[in-house]
């Protein structure tokens, strides 16, 4: 593992620019927590996280990404009906877990591990202008495999119109495939 992250100095909010440090392994220290690369990163900013707050009172993250018409995954899912793929508002969702974990200071490679109930009420589609992201936390463990547990949603354009209960995302010692 490499450096770990100096959670004194720990920020409420992130910039794009600082999120792709954290895609090249440098935010939280080489073999700790990272974001996917673009495009596969699904937010364009963190808006707020804290150890605290959220429905539970264990620690909140949020984040925003704003919708431009040519996304990649619109021309493509599906072809005359475009929308953003469900599950890629859910790999959100795990995303900021992972992220929230590595913020922690807490070592290890991301992965998501499970999700309990998905619910999907709405779309977002090109005229969507922002979609937002929550993760509420439900509970941390330590150990030898660092988890964590949360509920999440989505907004766009300020209606929430995704729900998630038990995200699970764990930082492992191990590298995945090796």
């Amino acid at each position: 593992m490499g450096a770990s992250y100096d959670t004194s100095t720990r920020q409420s909010s992130f910039s794009y620019e600082e999120l792709l440090t954290c895609g090249r392994g440098e935010l939280f220290g080489e073999g700790n927590a990272q974001l996917p690369a673009p495009p596969m990163l699904m937010f364009d900013r963190i808006t707020e996280v804290s150890e605290t707050g959220g429905a539970h009172g264990k620690g909140f993250i949020s984040a925003e990404l704003d919708v431009k018409p040519d996304l990649w995954f619109f021309p493509c899912h599906f072809i005359g009906n475009e929308i953003m793929p469900g599950c890629l508002g859910l790999d959100a969702m795990w995303q900021l877990t992972g992220f929230y974990l590595g913020w922690l200071g807490l070592p290890g490679y991301g992965m998501a591990i499970s999700t309990g109930e998905v619910k999907f009420k709405g779309m977002v589609t090109p005229k969507t202008k922002t979609v937002e992201y929550g993760i509420e936390f439900k509970r941390v463990m330590q150990g030898r495999l660092n988890l964590g547990i949360a509920d999440g949603w989505l907004k766009a354009d300020g209606e929430q119109i995704y729900t998630a209960s038990d995200l699970k995302v764990a930082l492992s010692q191990e590298k995945a495939g090796g």
